[in-house]
């Protein structure tokens, strides 16, 4: 199984010629082996969804294996726990197989799919050179203009670029990414989410897929101490973090949104008070945007080798560099609008916000939606007969 070379495809085996896709690459062949090998073993069973999941199957074609990669969440607790981990010649590293096959499955589902490639990319530099080429872009269009430092302005952003010009810019390229990672998801569910001849209650999976997906469930360890980082010692750090910037997008978008219908129903133009809705939700997001995104980086750095795979360091480390610039970028235009510079930080900003939204479907953001889907199936397929009956959910 070693020896194959990376780039042949494989067939998993003589019962999946029925199935769509055939055959799987390396990263998914090793999946197959390490899962035949937990389904035997079932130590883990209660560690989080992947291995009840897992015993529903006693074969895996490459949508279970895509399926059951993205319901993984990568808290290391199974190897430590692996009683067939290195250095037994079995050598099972579920989570670092895992996160192999999901590198895949970002750019095999992406969509335009000539896109995906960017994924193979070193994601930390086409991040920092986008941001700052926007940001220069914009910088360069005030300087011509002569207005990179008009003064102070009292906070009106406007007086700086018309908010038509920035809706229309700003709307054009959130309908794309909209519509880019909605086909994503689709193309994504289709594949490992055929029709079923059973009902399936999906509205009650979706009430808990919604709650495992906001409480970030399966960071816990299946047992409520949290993750594995850089020893086999539990700690809840990982998802106090991934809390707070999840939660941290959500308030900026949430003031976005605020700051919209105060424009457009309410009438109300910015620039807005200090204690005003949108400027308390954007604070509180861009604060939440700079501590997860920092302690993200620190878990990264720390974490055990065996954990993840070390080609997606510069993929997350592009995802968490754009955060931080979206909201340090945000903190310090807030700091000085009223400054003779908040034409300069603006643009800079600007230029963050655009190249964090630009990457979106092609960064690490789509794990999470990738992630949600996967427990939505996962939801949706507890409630269905388990023929296999390996094991309990």
């Amino acid at each position: 199984m070693q020896s194959l070379n990376p780039e042949v495809q494989v067939p998993i085996s003589a019962n999946c010629a029925h199935q769509s896709i055939p055959v799987l690459n390396i990263a998914t062949v090793e999946v197959d082996r390490q899962l035949h090998i937990c389904n035997a073993c079932r130590y883990c069973e209660g560690f989080c969804a992947v291995f009840p999941a897992m015993t529903r199957r006693l074969e895996f074609n490459q949508a279970d294996i895509h399926y059951l990669a993205n319901l993984c969440h990568n808290c290391g607790a199974c190897l430590h726990a692996c009683q067939y981990a290195e250095p037994h010649e079995f050598a099972v590293n579920i989570p670092q197989a895992m996160a192999k096959v999901r590198r895949d499955t970002y750019a095999e589902y992406t969509w335009p799919p000539a896109l995906g490639q960017l994924y193979r990319r070193n994601g930390l530099t086409l991040a920092l050179a986008t941001a700052a080429g926007l940001g220069f872009f914009l910088v360069l269009v005030l300087a011509i203009k002569g207005t990179l430092f008009p003064g102070p302005l009292a906070g009106n952003f406007y007086a700086i670029f018309p908010h038509d010009l920035l809706a229309l810019m700003f709307g054009v390229v959130f309908a794309f990414v909209v519509l880019a990672l909605g086909m994503a998801v689709w193309r994504f569910w289709r594949e490992v989410s055929p029709p079923s001849e059973e009902p399936i209650q999906m509205g009650a999976a979706a009430l808990e897929a919604s709650e495992a997906v906001l409480r970030l469930k399966y960071l816990d360890g299946g047992h409520g101490e949290g993750c594995n980082e850089e020893s086999d010692r539990f700690t809840l750090w990982r998802r106090y973090f991934h809390h707070c910037t999840f939660y941290g997008f959500l308030l900026c978008f949430a003031a976005t949104s605020v700051a919209t219908l105060y424009h457009f129903i309410l009438k109300l133009e910015a620039p807005y008070p200090l204690t005003s809705l949108p400027v308390l939700l954007g604070t509180a997001g861009g604060l939440g945007l700079l501590v997860g995104p920092t302690g993200l980086l620190w878990l990264h750095w720390r974490r055990h080798p065996k954990h993840g795979d070390s080609d997606q360091r510069p993929m997350d480390y592009g995802f968490i560099a754009l955060l931080l610039l979206v909201s340090l970028s945000g903190l310090a235009l807030l700091a000085g609008r009223d400054t003779g510079s908040m034409a300069l930080l603006l643009a800079l900003h600007l230029g963050a916000v655009m190249a964090f939204f630009l990457t979106m479907p092609y960064s690490k953001f789509i794990h999470g939606f990738f992630r949600s889907a996967a427990l939505l199936k996962f939801a949706s397929e507890r409630r269905q007969p388990d023929r296999v009956r390996m094991g309990g959910e």
